[in-house]
Order: structure tokens, then C-alpha cells, then sequence
């Protein structure tokens, strides 16, 4: 069996994503970079592994996907290692339900309208980030509700959801706006902590 093969950006959150759930499989792989941002544009070939020229996409034995949340159970299925998914049937609908949330509302505001928006611009949109702010707020207060006793987000059981909320709030994180709002939240600061000392977010880190 080959290695599989990830093609995208290591500043990308949704490689990171793929790349943890690789990680934390103990998994090999093959990153081949690519800039979605460069400004020659999307390779032409790339399209062939993503019509939409979005990243990830993923390869393993012929076999191609993309979107970042089939590549993940793909790869927690595919392979040997520690189960990255709940069993029951409720423990994976919720574990869905929150990736979906994180989508919906976390990876925007988060990453864009606060972070980005504060790394990245000579004069940010204040009113952006505050509205980001916001939007932060309420999904940090919903994945509170939603914890389950024990040291991640279903417990014991370390899931793909703890994958996609590292991923994207470890984006939040780069900004004092998004230090000072996670620390008003013990639970998800005490989670925080420590998804952040494994091995598997240390080697995902993208090198500055």
C-alpha cells in the first residue's frame, strides 16, 4: 500500500485538519504544496483533483477525494490506529454536529473576520472583528454545552470534532482578541491546553 498523498498549504486550517487526523492515525504521507493564493493562480492539473480548486485534496492508491471532513473519516477508516469516531449513533451525530457548527460558524469568524482580519490587514475593519467577536462568543458557549466530562470534547475519546475545533481555533488563537476571549472559557481553555501539548498539533504547525 502507498502512502497517501495530501496536496494543499500548511497555512491552510483545513489541510491542518486532514493532516491531524493523519497524524493522530500515525499515518504517512506525501504534502504536496500548493498555493491557492499564488498569484499564477490554481494549476490546471489540480483540477482534476479538485474541481472547485479548493484545498485539501487527497490521494491513496489511486483512490481520490476532497473536502476535508471525507478525507478525515476516510482516513480514521482506512487505516489502522486509535478510532477517531464515536461508535454510537449519537455520539457521531453530535461529533457531526459539531464539525458542521465549526463550519458553519466558527471557520469565518474565527479565522477571517477576527485573525485574519487582524494579522493580515494595514487597517483592519474594526467592525468585522467585533462582529467576529460575537459570532466567536456563541460558538465557544454552545461547544461548552455541548462537552462531555473528561479531556475532550466526547470525554475520553479523542474525535475528529477535537481535530477541526484545534485547527481553527489554534488560528484564533495567533490574536490577543482570541487569547483574551478562549481564557473566559475554562472548559475549552483546559481543552485547549491540551490539544495543543500532543504530538500530532506540534508537527502540523506550520513553521513561520
Amino acid at each position: 500500500m502507498t502512502k497517501p498523498i495530501l496536496y494543499g498549504a500548511d497555512y491552510s486550517v483545513y489541510v491542518r485538519i486532514a493532516r491531524l487526523a493523519l497524524a493522530e492515525k500515525g499515518v504517512g504521507y506525501e504534502l504536496v504544496p500548493l498555493d491557492i493564493f499564488a498569484a499564477e493562480g490554481i494549476p490546471a492539473w489540480y483540477l482534476e483533483h479538485h474541481p472547485f480548486g479548493r484545498i485539501p485534496a487527497f490521494e491513496h492508491d489511486g483512490f481520490r477525494l476532497f473536502e476535508t471532513s471525507a478525507i478525515a473519516r476516510y482516513v480514521d477508516e482506512a487505516f489502522d490506529g486509535p478510532a477517531l469516531q464515536p461508535k454510537d449513533p449519537r455520539g457521531r451525530a453530535r461529533m457531526n454536529q459539531i464539525i458542521g457548527m465549526l463550519d458553519a460558524y466558527a471557520y469565518r469568524s474565527m479565522v477571517w473576520d477576527v485573525a485574519v482580519e487582524r494579522l493580515e490587514k494595514e487597517a483592519p475593519d474594526e467592525v468585522l472583528i467585533a462582529n467576529g467577536l460575537r459570532q466567536a462568543e456563541t460558538v465557544l458557549r454552545v461547544l461548552t454545552s455541548l462537552n462531555a466530562p473528561g479531556p475532550w470534547l466526547f470525554g475520553d475519546q479523542l474525535t475528529l470534532a477535537d481535530l477541526h475545533a484545534a485547527s481553527i481555533i489554534g488560528y484564533f488563537l495567533k490574536v490577543p482578541e482570541g487569547q483574551k476571549l478562549i481564557a473566559a472559557f475554562a472548559d475549552i481553555q483546559a481543552w485547549w491546553d491540551r490539544i495543543a501539548s500532543r504530538n500530532a498539533f506540534a508537527v502540523t504547525e506550520k513553521a513561520d
